[in-house]
């Protein structure tokens, strides 16, 4: 039996979607696995060593984006109370979706014990490498013994460089791993660097399946009786606000938005003019399906953007100099897909052009091979 270490848990509709393709490719190809539970019980030890953590720059950036989602919900309850639909849809995905777990190991060392367990743990995508995580030992598999195999799965660090003080560490981590494969192009670049090793960049879960394939997985529902653009972001800029309400402006289309994603957005109490927040993973999918026009500085809604060949736009989330940018994922699918004209540059307009999916498809093709290789040598060996 596999153990599966990946974050199925957290209310993200692209995180979630991808942990759920995880668990989906596992299954059809035969591979029993679970989902590895870990409660954290820190000693006073284990906690004064966890307290640089804090000071690690993205975890703060996330903390603050934490942050300002809560003062939203003081200051505007009807927020709140929007926010806890949403909560509860994701609630009923997840325990319908996620149903193979593990016993709930608290504490370390009951977690190092409980991997003894497994043929093998498999951890990947999502940014779980981030930084920020490194010193739980959990996403890294150092809790796992040397003698059982230790995978990863398109992997991402979610960052274009490892702090200078954790190069070590994460090197020495990377080095215990029988299997490696990365997300980014800069991923595998970071671990050629740190450990000499070269190391395939492969798809993201998610592109392990068509557009037909998700059609079994998650049933078309139509939405919306009229056509619309779907707008996606989980940033607060009021720029990419702007500009999709001048695409509507200029096709006469209506804007079907989620709003207030990873934080309350003051611009988005006016954006759209359909905004469910009853939206689990699945509605999501079909809210982007149904869409005309897909606006988005999503990683995972640029993937299913382009599973479902929409007519999309990629607006930046981070500017590109931010020391805290997780735009390296989706240079690297631009990049390796062939769809870098898709990155707003100024001109919303731009996304009428007409994508060649053949010429997408192709590139797709050749990384779902390599892709594939990995996984039947990793996995079934």
């Amino acid at each position: 039996m596999i153990g599966v270490c990946i974050k199925y848990f957290h209310e993200n509709y692209g995180g979630m979607l991808q942990a759920f393709a995880t668990v989906k490719m596992l299954e059809s190809r035969g591979i029993d696995y679970e989902l590895i539970r870990y409660k954290k019980k820190l000693t006073i030890t284990e906690k004064i060593r966890s307290v640089p953590r804090l000071l690690n720059g993205v975890l703060l950036n996330d903390k603050y984006e934490a942050f300002l989602k809560r003062q939203g919900m003081k200051k505007h309850p009807e927020f709140a109370k929007n926010d806890a639909v949403r909560m509860k849809a994701f609630e009923k995905f997840k325990n319908k979706a996620f149903t193979k777990l593990s016993p709930e190991f608290c504490g370390y060392k009951a977690l190092c014990e409980g991997a003894k367990r497994y043929d093998a743990v498999v951890t990947g995508s999502d940014q779980l490498w981030s930084p920020a995580g490194l010193p739980t030992n959990f996403y890294n598999l150092m809790f796992v013994p040397n003698k059982i195999r230790k995978i990863s799965y398109a992997s991402s660090f979610g960052v274009g460089q490892i702090p200078w003080y954790q190069k070590k560490r994460t090197a020495d981590f990377l080095k215990r791993l029988d299997y490696i494969s990365m997300r980014e192009n800069r991923g595998s670049e970071i671990v050629k660097e740190l450990t000499g090793l070269d190391v395939p960049v492969i798809l993201d879960p998610v592109f392990n399946f068509n557009k037909e394939q998700w059609e079994k997985l998650i049933p078309i529902k139509k939405e919306m009786d009229e056509p619309y653009i779907f707008a996606y972001f989980l940033g607060a800029n009021p720029e990419y606000r702007k500009q999709v309400r001048k695409l509507a402006k200029s096709t006469g289309l209506k804007i079907v938005a989620l709003r207030h994603m990873d934080q309350y957005v003051e611009d988005d109490e006016s954006f759209g003019d359909y905004a469910p927040y009853d939206v689990a993973p699945n509605r999501f999918l079909n809210l982007l399906r149904g869409a005309e026009y897909v606006c988005t500085d999503s990683f995972h809604g640029t993937c299913f953007s382009i599973i479902n060949e929409k007519r999309f736009m990629i607006f930046n989330r981070y500017a590109n100099t931010s020391a805290t940018s997780k735009n390296s994922r989706i240079d690297s699918l631009c990049q390796n897909l062939g769809v870098s004209d898709r990155r707003f540059s100024g001109e919303i307009s731009d996304i009428q052009k007409t994508i060649d999916y053949k010429k997408v498809y192709c590139n797709l093709a050749k990384l779902k091979q390599k892709t594939d290789q990995y996984i039947n040598a990793a996995f079934i060996g």
